[in-house]
């Protein structure tokens, strides 16, 4: 059989049978609320971010931090073993300069670019880490392995989210030497 053999059934509707009310409607407005629910782990992590700290898990068997921190571990599959506070520095894993707006508009010609990076922090296993926004740093300065240090919003404005720190700075700024150098580099590339 052929879908054009079936026979469907029901009631073609007309516009006019639905504005003469021959045909029963609803209306309503759904409640589209979202809530989401961040269990222990995260829930602790970001409780402490409020508090102007980054906190981990512990994994004894693999003998890691894992940052964010999880209940159990995804390598060996057993539960985490504790709590264990870090440093809010770290270095840049990888990072990417952005034209271009979380909207997906370009940025403005004076506007700086974004600088999202994957920070490995401190006290945390190599590759534990968190996806965060870069600052007060030249895009040409930036480089992997660069320090970085958290600058946290104010404690009264924090909130309990990622968000609770504003970006990462580098530790120190470029030496003078290090501004001559690129600023030599930067005159040969405009040459070539």
């Amino acid at each position: 059989m052929k879908l054009e053999d079936y026979e469907l059934g029901g009631t073609p509707l007309r516009s006019s049978d639905i504005k003469k009310g021959n045909v029963l409607t609803t209306s309503w407005e759904p409640n589209l609320a979202y809530a989401w629910d961040d269990g222990v782990a995260i829930g602790r992590y970001l409780a402490e971010l409020k508090n102007g700290r980054i906190i981990g898990r512990t994994c004894y068997k693999c003998n890691r931090i894992m940052i964010p921190p999880r209940m159990f571990c995804e390598l060996c599959f057993r539960p985490s073993d504790e709590w264990v506070y870090c440093k809010d520095t770290g270095i840049v894993n990888t990072f990417s300069i952005c034209h271009i707006n979380w909207d997906a508009s370009r940025r403005g010609p004076n506007e700086p670019p974004l600088i999202p990076a994957v920070i490995e922090i401190d006290g945390a296993s190599k590759g534990m880490g968190i996806l965060h926004m870069l600052s007060e740093v030249d895009p040409d300065d930036i480089k992997v392995g660069l320090k970085v240090k958290a600058v946290w919003k104010n404690p009264g404005e924090r909130t309990g989210s990622i968000t609770d720190i504003l970006y990462f700075k580098p530790l120190r700024a470029p030496t003078k030497r290090a501004k001559a150098t690129k600023k030599r580099a930067k005159a040969t590339r405009k040459r070539k």
